[in-house]
């Protein structure tokens, strides 16, 4: 049987009463129901990242999770047309463990859904060599489609969520492939 392809969802938000946990809880249960992905979590709220980008302790640790991982989803916000800068700051704190490895996105937000954030990510995640997935995950007023539970009935987003699953698994395979039998010239 083929070794699980480990996924790390990086949760975005760092705002002392953020909303993505919500999400990124929804998310995390959809995708572990997933057999393909061995799924962690990195919260950049509870991941001390530097933003003068030094090396610390906590960045090799963080390193060491990043070149692990086969691949990566974000649960980000939209804040003022764009993403969190705790996103780019995790971007920013590694180089060679992103090359060749993809990466999907769940975006919220208010009538854009965090779309414009993520169109702005797919600039970014493309100048460090990853591969962004085309399907995205977008809940517009996201605090007005999940329950008390933690649930959404919004059928655009279930379906949207299980089509980013099935290509990033392929990517992923593809790409773990690839890495192992012609390593990333980049």
């Amino acid at each position: 049987m083929e070794t699980p392809l480990r996924l790390e969802v990086i949760v975005a938000s760092t705002r002392p009463e953020r909303f993505a946990p919500v999400v990124a809880d929804w998310f995390l249960r959809t995708v572990r129901a997933s057999p393909e992905f061995d799924t962690g979590v990195i919260d950049l709220m509870t991941t001390p990242l530097p933003t003068d980008l030094v090396s610390t302790a906590e960045v090799t640790a963080y390193r060491q999770r990043l070149a692990a991982a086969d691949a990566f989803v974000a649960i980000t916000s939209e804040y003022n047309h764009g993403y969190p800068a705790s996103l780019k700051t995790a971007f920013d704190n590694a180089k060679h463990e992103w090359r060749a490895k993809p990466i999907g996105f769940v975006s919220y937000g208010g009538l854009s859904g965090g779309l414009r954030a993520v169109e702005q990510l797919r600039q970014v995640v493309a100048e460090i060599h990853m591969v962004s997935i085309r399907e995205t995950v977008s809940f517009h007023q996201a605090k007005k489609q999940f329950d008390r539970a933690g649930n959404t009935h919004d059928g655009a987003a279930i379906d949207a969520a299980q089509r980013l699953i099935g290509q990033l698994a392929w990517w992923a395979r593809t790409l773990r492939e690839a890495r192992t039998t012609n390593p990333y010239p980049g």
